[in-house]
């Protein structure tokens, strides 16, 4: 199969497994867990099953400067992003926070050319955009909130692009599944350690233990998987240009499962999304002067 046609492939399979998240966590918070629980053992979960299996087929973990940087991208980017993320949902609309936070691949794109002096092209550019407008259709109206929300909403995504970016550079010479255990850890540890010191609210039923069984498996340990592989074989910034198809799977899951419902301009951002998607996946990979 081309590599980038696989790499589109396993970034959708990200977007869909992050995008159940949502349905997931609802089901979670109503069986009386609360955002620290659910983070806490999404990730504890997680770091266990991976360890598990690199231990289980004697993998070699990360070492060095590529283990430092991952610790860093899971101690720190990815509690950061959760916490801001969750924190402006306080302070604005949801639809708000989550089109701030889907700035992140247009951040990628323009970080990947200032930093890393990765050629732009027009057709890329265009194609950010685009994913970006059909992200803001989709997600609908009610794009109210305070400055502090809209701040809160700006980090997570910054903190996310450069998550993305650190580990496009990580992932060129360290195996996606060793890297997504280290990760997992990291975030796992920093997350006890919150969780020792505000006390959270466990789930108490059946189903909301599901619940978060499902965010650890599917939308943790599945869905970091393929957007590592994706990362390695798109590279950054046309794997979280991809990525936006997260919100439309949210929507779709939402109208299926929870009876919400589909309004006709968020069809019209998925089909732009899809668009978007489409044209990166047929395209190569960036070249100067394209």
């Amino acid at each position: 199969m081309n590599p980038r046609l696989s790499g589109a492939l396993y970034v959708t399979l990200s977007a869909a497994a992050f995008g159940s998240m949502a349905i997931f966590a609802r089901q979670a918070y109503a069986g009386g867990a609360d955002v620290i629980a659910v983070l806490l053992l999404r990730f504890v979960i997680a770091a266990v099953l991976l360890s598990g299996f690199m231990l289980g087929t004697g993998r070699r973990w990360p070492r060095g400067r590529s283990l430092a940087l991952l610790l860093m991208m899971g101690g720190l980017f990815y509690v950061a992003q959760s916490m801001s993320f969750f924190s402006a949902l306080n302070h604005a609309s949801a639809g708000l926070v989550a089109l701030l936070l889907y700035l992140y691949p247009f951040i990628v794109t323009l970080l990947a050319a200032l930093i890393l002096r990765q050629p732009l092209g027009r057709g890329r550019v265009l194609a950010v955009l685009a994913a970006l407008f059909g992200t803001a259709l989709t997600l609908g109206g009610g794009f109210v909130g305070e400055p502090l929300g809209v701040v809160l909403g700006l980090a997570a995504a910054l903190i996310y692009a450069t998550f993305t970016l650190v580990g496009g550079r990580v992932l060129a010479h360290e195996d996606p599944l060793s890297s997504a255990t280290v990760v997992m850890i990291a975030a796992a540890t920093v997350f006890a350690g919150l969780a020792w010191w505000q006390r959270p609210a466990f789930p108490q039923t059946a189903a909301a233990w599901v619940a978060i069984f499902a965010i650890a498996v599917v939308c943790t340990v599945v869905a970091m998987l393929a957007y590592f592989v994706g990362i390695r074989a798109l590279g950054a910034a046309d794997a979280a240009t991809l990525s936006t198809l997260e919100p439309a799977v949210t929507i779709a899951l939402a109208a299926v499962f929870l009876s919400e419902p589909l309004a006709p301009l968020q069809l019209l951002g998925g089909a732009i999304i899809l668009a978007a998607v489409i044209w990166l996946t047929r395209a190569g990979p960036p070249v100067r002067g394209t």
